[in-house]
C-alpha cells in the first residue's frame, strides 16, 4: 500500500512539471514577441513656443517690490490695491512739504508732525519758553535735566527769566531813577565816581542818548495867521464828519399819527402782534384772479410796500409824499399808524427779522430807524448823499448792522448800537441800486448804475466776484429765489435774468423771463413762497406772472394807472398778492 501510494505521488509531481514548463515558455515567448512589447519612456514635445521665463520673473518680483514699498504721497492714483502697512506706512523723502520726519499720516496731529500732550502748567511753560530764547537752556520737562547751553546754565546758575538777578535789579532801579529825574529835574544820590566812570552802568545810563542827537526846541506857544486859519477850517471840517447822525440831511420833526382805536386790546397785546391762529393754508400759491381791497391815502405816488415779516398781518408802503403808512390786512383793512420824518420822497423801506422796527430811506439824505408800534425814530444816520437801498443783516445776532447803498458809488455799513460808520465798500462806478444776502448771509450781492453786479464778503470790502458784460443793463430790482440757488435781476431791457448763488454767480441762459415793459423804471419782481411763479410790475400799470420752471407767461393783471412800480406776495395766504403804483394806491388781489 505503501509503494502504491508513493507511485501515485510521483504520478502528480510528473504531471505538474510539465505543466509549470508550459507556462513558463508561454510567457517568455509572450515577452519576446514584438505585438506585446513593454512601454517605452520618450520626450515629451509641446506645441507651444519657447518662452523666456527671466522676464517674467523679474515682472513679478517687481510688481512684490511695489506693493511691499511705500506710496508715493505725491501719486494722483494707484492701480492696484494697497495693503494696510502700505498705507499707514511713514513717508519718505522730500516729496511732501510736511512729512520729512517721517510720521504717518495718521499719527500727525499739526503740521509739523505729531504733538503729545502734556500736563504742564501755562506760567512754567511760558517760563521756561522765554528762559531757552533769552539765555539758550531750559527744564527738561520729562525729568530733572536741563536741555540747551550747558555753559550759559552754569555761568548763571540755572536761573530763569523770571528770577531775576541782583546785577539786573540794580539796573532796573537805575533806569528807574533816571527816568524819575529827566521827568520832574530831580537829582538822584549816585557815587560820583560811578557817575563819571564809562565802566558802569550809571555812566551808561546818563549818556544812553546819542552824543550828536539835536536838541528839541520848545513848544510854540503862539500859531501864525495862516495856522489858525487852517485850524479853524480843520475844527469845521472835523465837526462836520462827528456830525454825521442826520446833521448833513435835511432836518424835520419826527412826528407818528396812530389811526386805530386802540393801541392795545383787552388782553393787553400790541397792535402790531401777529394773530395767534396765523399759518399758512398749503405749501402750493395760486395766481391771484380778482382785486380784493384798495388802499387809498398817499397823496403822491407809492414807492415801495413790504408785508410785515413771516406773518403778513400788516404792509408798510413808502410814499412820495414823504410820508411811510403801516396798513390791516387781515381785519379792518385801514391804515393804522403814519410816520412823518422826511422832507423828500421816500426811496426804501425794510424791516427788521421780528418787525417790530424798520428803516426808511429818503431823498432827503437821512435813513431812520423807526420803533413800529410806537412810531419814535431810534436812530437818524447820513452821509451827505442820498440813499437809495436799506438792508439790515438778517442774521438774528447781526440786526444792529445796517447797509445802504448810496448815490455817491459807496456802500456804507453802520453799527446801530454806536452810530458809527463800521466799514464802507467802495468799488462801483455808479449810484449802488440792491443790496442782496446770499450765501447764508455771509456774501451779499450790489447791482448799480454802472451796469455791474459786484459780489462782496460781509465785511469785508474787496470784490470777490465782478460780472458785467457788454450787453448787460442796469438792474435796479433784484429778488432772492426761495430755495436761495437763484436771483432774479430786473433787466431794463425789458427781460428778467437769473443768475446762481452759487460760488460762480453764473447767468443761466436757459431761464428768461421777458413780456413785460419796464425799461426806464426799477419795477420789483418777487417770488411766490413756493417759488413756482415769477412776478413784476412794469410800466403799463400790470402785474406779470411768469411760470418757473417753462418760463412762460401765467397770467397778466391790469393793476393800475400808470406805473406798477413794486409787488409782493403775502407769506402766507398763497394766492394773495399786494401791488403798488404811481397813482398812488395799495391793491390786494386774490
Amino acid at each position: 500500500m505503501d509503494l502504491l501510494q508513493n507511485y501515485a505521488d510521483e504520478k502528480e509531481g510528473d504531471l505538474d512539471e510539465p505543466a509549470n514548463q508550459n507556462y513558463g515558455s508561454l510567457n517568455s515567448s509572450a515577452l519576446e514577441s514584438p505585438d506585446s512589447s513593454p512601454p517605452r519612456l520618450l520626450p515629451s514635445k509641446s506645441a507651444a513656443p519657447n518662452v523666456d521665463d527671466t522676464t517674467l520673473a523679474l515682472t513679478v518680483a517687481q510688481a512684490r517690490q511695489t506693493q511691499s514699498r511705500p506710496i508715493d504721497p505725491s501719486q494722483h492714483f494707484i492701480a492696484y490695491n494697497p495693503t494696510y502697512e502700505q498705507l499707514w506706512a511713514p513717508i519718505y523723502g522730500p516729496a511732501h512739504p510736511y512729512a520729512k520726519d517721517g510720521i504717518a499720516q495718521g499719527m500727525r496731529n499739526h503740521k509739523l508732525g505729531f504733538v503729545e500732550d502734556a500736563s504742564i502748567d501755562s506760567f512754567v511753560f511760558d517760563e521756561q519758553y522765554n528762559t531757552f530764547y533769552k539765555y539758550g537752556y531750559a527744564a527738561d520737562p520729562a525729568g530733572n535735566n536741563y536741555v540747551g547751553d550747558f555753559e550759559a546754565l552754569e555761568k548763571n546758575n540755572g536761573v530763569s527769566v523770571y528770577n531775576i538777578r541782583q546785577n539786573e535789579q540794580k539796573k532796573r532801579k537805575l533806569e528807574k531813577k533816571q527816568e524819575a529825574e529827566e521827568v520832574d529835574g530831580t537829582a538822584v544820590d549816585v557815587d560820583p565816581a560811578e557817575f563819571n566812570n564809562p565802566a558802569t552802568d550809571t555812566w551808561l545810563m546818563k549818556n544812553r542818548k546819542s552824543p550828536w542827537a539835536g536838541k528839541k526846541e520848545g513848544v510854540q506857544t503862539e500859531l501864525s495867521e495862516e495856522q489858525k486859519k487852517y485850524a479853524e477850517e480843520y475844527a469845521k471840517k472835523k465837526e462836520e464828519k462827528g456830525n454825521a447822525g442826520g446833521e448833513k440831511g435835511e432836518h424835520v420833526e419826527d412826528k407818528s399819527t396812530f389811526h386805530g382805536k386802540e393801541e392795545t386790546d383787552y388782553q393787553g397785546r400790541s397792535w402790531i402782534a401777529p394773530p395767534k391762529d396765523a399759518k399758512a393754508a398749503n405749501d402750493h400759491c395760486y395766481i391771484p384772479k380778482r382785486l380784493v381791497h384798495t388802499w387809498s391815502g398817499h397823496t403822491k405816488g407809492v414807492s415801495a410796500i413790504r408785508f410785515f415779516p413771516k406773518y403778513g398781518h400788516l404792509i408798510l408802503s413808502a410814499g412820495m409824499d414823504t410820508k411811510v403808512k403801516i396798513w390791516d390786512v387781515v381785519n379792518s383793512g385801514k391804515c393804522m399808524r403814519t410816520y412823518m420824518g422826511h422832507s423828500k420822497a421816500v426811496r426804501d423801506i425794510s424791516f427788521c427779522n421780528d418787525g417790530t422796527k424798520f428803516l426808511t430811506a429818503s431823498y432827503d439824505k437821512n435813513i431812520k430807524y423807526w420803533d413800529t408800534e410806537t412810531g419814535q425814530v431810534i436812530r437818524t444816520f447820513s452821509t451827505g448823499k442820498i440813499p437809495y437801498v436799506v438792508k439790515l443783516n438778517p442774521d438774528d445776532d447781526k440786526q444792529n448792522i445796517l447797509l445802504a447803498g448810496m448815490s455817491d458809488k459807496k456802500i456804507v455799513q453802520w453799527d446801530m448800537n454806536t452810530k458809527e460808520i463800521t466799514q464802507e465798500y467802495d468799488q462801483h462806478l455808479g449810484a449802488v441800486n440792491t443790496i442782496t444776502f446770499v450765501d447764508s448771509n455771509r456774501r451779499f450781492v450790489t447791482s448799480s448804475d454802472d451796469k455791474s453786479l459786484r459780489v462782496w464778503e460781509f465785511g469785508i470790502p474787496v470784490v470777490i466776484k465782478y460780472i458785467s458784460e457788454p450787453h448787460m443793463h442796469s438792474m435796479p430790482s433784484i429778488s432772492l429765489h426761495p430755495n436761495t440757488n437763484w436771483l432774479a435781476a430786473q433787466s431794463l431791457d425789458n427781460q428778467i435774468l437769473i443768475y446762481s448763488t452759487r460760488e460762480r454767480f453764473q447767468l443761466n441762459k436757459k431761464k428768461r423771463f421777458a413780456g413785460h415793459i419796464v425799461a426806464g423804471y426799477a419795477c420789483q419782481v418777487n417770488f411766490s413762497p413756493d417759488g413756482r411763479f415769477v412776478m413784476s410790475g412794469d410800466g403799463e400799470g400790470k402785474c406779470w406772472f411768469w411760470d418757473w420752471k417753462s418760463c412762460k407767461v401765467f397770467r397778466t393783471l391790469k393793476c393800475h394807472e400808470g406805473v406798477c412800480i413794486g409787488c409782493e406776495w403775502h407769506p402766507l395766504e398763497q394766492s394773495k398778492v399786494a401791488t403798488c403804483g404811481w397813482d398812488g394806491l395799495i391793491k390786494y388781489w386774490d
